[in-house]
């Protein structure tokens, strides 16, 4: 346990790549930024939104900086467009300690998205809109007063897409806001929301994936590693796999994100009900 020296140098890397990007596409033709938005924009802002997941464990700068983690996690936001790094974290500490709590838990989809995604060209839409509903939810699930922390992270993020739109024009702005709405919806990185706690089978809740993508997402793949152990950062998760081997080489697990998605679509017995959901009893203390 403890943070991780490499992260706040790769997400700087990250951010100052997609800088780059903004320059390099204000002058090219809308189908090439559309085109490189979803090729490339797409995976970084993805990535980036999975670094503001690992910021979110204190794994940038320690448990004694915590103050530094909330504003470095602002910082990895810029290049995503939509300001949430300050509101992700509050609700996704809630996850970790009330998994499926209903009430609780905005990782669970709406009785809605349950009930009305249900086919597979609902499923498609679902999934190719994600992040709206990602957005959504937590106002519907478990609304919470608006933080000071959250407003800066507004005020910041709008402050800096004006100033890209009014230095180099639309194309960089759509390039961003198209990347990060279509890196979190029907793309392949995408399958891990699926991956991680849909019940593919019955009496399995949580799943990891060993593949290739774990590259670009900071190990999120390894999920149950991740939530057994959530103060290890996401690149020393293998090392928990290989030492504690008895208790994961037997679990069910994935080798594609491509394939979790198909699946989802395309096997009529699953759906977002496709959840454990618990009532939750007792004190319960949320961010």
């Amino acid at each position: 346990m403890g943070p991780d020296p490499r992260l706040k140098w790769i997400v700087c890397t990250m951010v100052a790549v997609q800088f780059l990007a903004f320059y390099l596409v204000k002058d090219l033709p809308w189908k090439w930024v559309l085109f490189w938005t979803y090729v490339f924009g797409s995976c970084i802002n993805h990535s980036m939104t999975l670094a503001i997941h690992e910021i979110s464990h204190n794994t940038a700068f320690g448990n004694n900086r915590a103050k530094w983690n909330r504003w470095f996690a602002i910082f990895a936001n810029l290049p995503i467009g939509l300001p949430y790094s300050a509101s992700f974290k509050r609700y996704h500490l809630d996850h970790h300690r009330y998994l499926g709590g209903d009430g609780v838990d905005v990782d669970i989809p709406t009785d809605f998205e349950g009930w009305f995604f249900c086919t597979r060209l609902r499923k498609l839409f679902w999934i190719m809109f994600q992040p709206l509903f990602y957005a959504i939810r937590p106002l519907c699930i478990n609304p919470k007063p608006i933080s000071q922390l959250e407003l800066v992270n507004v005020a910041i993020q709008l402050t800096f897409n004006a100033l890209l739109y009014w230095s180099w024009g639309a194309k960089p702005l759509v390039y961003m806001m198209m990347g990060s709405m279509l890196g979190m919806g029907l793309h392949p990185i995408s399958g891990h929301f699926i991956a991680e706690h849909y019940m593919f089978l019955k009496g399995h809740e949580t799943y990891s994936y060993y593949g290739s993508l774990n590259l670009l997402t900071f190990n999120v793949g390894y999920h149950n590693e991740h939530h057994d152990f959530p103060s290890i950062p996401g690149r020393r998760l293998p090392m928990v796999k290989e030492i504690a081997a008895e208790y994961y080489r037997d679990l069910p697990c994935y080798t594609s994100w491509v394939k979790v998605l198909y699946d989802f679509i395309m096997d009529d017995e699953l759906s977002p009900y496709s959840r454990v959901k618990r009532r939750l009893t007792g004190d319960i203390k949320q961010e």
